[in-house]
């Protein structure tokens, strides 16, 4: 079974830092592209950032230049440095392993992988004063 499981959301005040952290089991870490998807309430889930199995990096153009993906195969774990956050950011950050990216117009779209590949439950990012 593969599990996720996500942390290091909170509370934060506009322009400050944040690091996600996504523990990964179940699957041969190394082998698997990963990505960052984040929910506001009422909106759907979008992809946020994505590394693949090389350590090529894809952005959304709205976090391009603020947040940073990373990952370290040694420890099964992906990070999100999320630095110059904003309020448009506050959201429920999710990690999963993904099978396709594209950037289309800025916009990132990726592919989670099918099951057992599932959501873990998030880790909660809200950006207020």
């Amino acid at each position: 079974q593969v599990q996720v499981v996500e942390s290091g959301g909170g509370l934060v005040q506009p322009g400050g830092s944040l690091r996600l952290s996504c523990t990964a089991s179940g699957l041969t870490f190394d082998q698997y592209a990963m990505g960052w998807f984040r929910q506001a309430p009422g909106k759907e889930r979008e992809g946020v950032s994505g590394i693949d199995r090389r350590g090529g990096t894809y952005y959304d153009d709205s976090v391009k230049g603020r947040f940073t993906i990373s990952r370290d195969n040694a420890k099964n774990t992906l990070y999100l440095q999320m630095n110059n956050l904003k309020p448009e950011d506050t959201a429920m950050y999710y990690c999963r392993a993904v099978s396709t990216f594209s950037v289309v117009l800025g916009d990132l779209k990726m592919t989670p992988q099918a099951p057992p590949s599932e959501w873990g439950q998030g880790t909660q990012v809200t950006v207020s004063s």
